[in-house]
């Protein structure tokens, strides 16, 4: 018999105070038809057991978690092409959102994050978190690489060498 092994998994979280109602925001995060701003082509089901296939399915996964204007979470895999198979491991995405008097708390959790790829991580929620917060309080939603462009740079991020 062997002994247990102990180690921590890396992770990127947010919170982002976001002036618009829950219901507003479950909307930009679950309606297929408001994720291609952030997802480019994109699905999601509803409820737990619903598939999710966003940027062309390049990220699939399946909801485990569906509590209506409270809390969502995934299961986050990385595809290449066609592929059934994932090079990279299995994680797990998880927002939930708390009322703040007229605004809203929209927390972030993706784990675990494979340490190599930890700065682009957050450079990606940042950005996705972005667009969210400007969608929901009703701004113009720039282009999805304004944002990256300004993220890279406050998370020291070559976007022309990306990590694989």
């Amino acid at each position: 018999m062997s002994d247990a092994q102990f180690g921590k998994a890396s992770m990127v979280q947010f919170e982002r105070v976001i002036a618009a109602p829950l219901a507003e925001i479950w909307a930009l995060l679950t309606e297929p038809a408001l994720l291609p701003q952030w997802y480019g082509e994109s699905s999601i089901g509803e409820g737990v057991g619903g598939r999710v296939g966003l940027m062309k399915n390049h990220i699939r996964g399946v909801i485990t978690q569906w509590e209506v204007q409270s809390k969502l979470a995934y299961t986050w895999n990385v595809f290449e092409g066609d592929e059934d198979w994932s090079n990279y491991p299995e994680s797990y995405l998880t927002m939930n959102l708390i009322e703040r008097e007229d605004k809203a708390a929209l927390g972030l959790t993706h784990l675990p994050v494979p340490e190599r790829f930890e700065k682009q991580n957050a450079m990606g929620w940042h950005t996705f978190l972005d667009m969210v917060q400007a969608a929901a309080e009703g701004q113009e939603v720039k282009p999805r690489g304004e944002y990256m462009k300004a993220n890279a740079a406050r998370y020291g991020v070559d976007l022309s060498n990306l990590v694989k």
